[in-house]
C-alpha cells in the first residue's frame, strides 16, 4: 500500500475541518493557509468528499465546509475511499491473478496486511484525533501562524473543544 498525498491531504483537511469547525463552516482558503495544501487541490478532494457525504458545504457570506456527520462517526478509512485511495497492498489489486492469472506465492500476505490495514484505519475516528494533545497543539500553532483568532484566547478554545460546549 503507498498512501499518495490525495489520501494524506483528504484526511489531514478532514482533521483540521473537525478541529475547527465548531465556530461554523470553514473555507478551504483557510484550511489551505493552515495545512499549507493547494486551494485548487482542496477543491477537487472537497468535490470527492462532499460527494460521498463526509462534508456539507455552506454557501453565502461566511460560508465553506463543515462536516454532514459527527467526528464520532467519520473514521480514516472512510476519509481515503472517499478520494479513491486504497489500502490493498497486493500487486494485483486483490484479485488474486497477480502470477499470470493466478495468486502469487505471496499474495494472502499482502492481502492480510491490506485486511489489517483497513481494520486499523476503521477503528481511528476524526473524534479519536481530535482529542490527541499532538494534534491540538499542532493545530493552535497553525492558527497562531496564520493569524487567524488573535483577539479570541486560544486557551478558552481549547477547554471549550474539551468539554464540547
Amino acid at each position: 500500500m503507498k498512501l499518495t498525498t490525495r489520501g494524506r491531504y483528504a484526511v489531514t483537511a478532514m482533521l483540521d475541518l473537525a478541529l475547527n469547525g465548531n465556530q461554523g463552516p470553514i473555507s478551504l482558503a483557510a484550511i489551505s493557509q493552515r495545512q499549507d495544501i493547494s486551494l485548487s487541490y482542496l477543491e477537487q478532494l472537497f468535490a470527492k468528499l462532499r460527494k460521498n457525504e463526509l462534508v456539507a458545504s455552506v454557501r453565502g457570506p461566511g460560508g465553506g465546509y463543515r462536516l454532514s456527520r459527527a467526528h464520532e462517526q467519520i473514521n480514516v478509512a472512510d476519509i481515503i475511499s472517499a478520494v479513491n485511495e486504497s489500502t490493498d497492498s497486493t500487486s494485483c489489486q486483490g484479485k488474486g491473478d497477480c502470477q499470470k492469472g493466478d495468486p502469487c506465492l505471496t499474495h494472502q500476505l499482502w492481502d492480510d496486511l491490506s485486511e489489517q490495514i483497513h481494520t486499523f484505519l476503521s477503528g481511528i475516528s476524526l473524534a479519536a484525533l481530535t482529542e490527541q494533545r499532538a494534534v491540538k497543539s499542532v493545530n493552535e500553532r497553525q492558527i497562531k501562524l496564520s493569524g487567524e483568532r488573535d483577539d479570541v484566547n486560544v486557551e478558552a478554545l481549547i477547554n471549550a473543544k474539551a468539554l464540547n460546549l
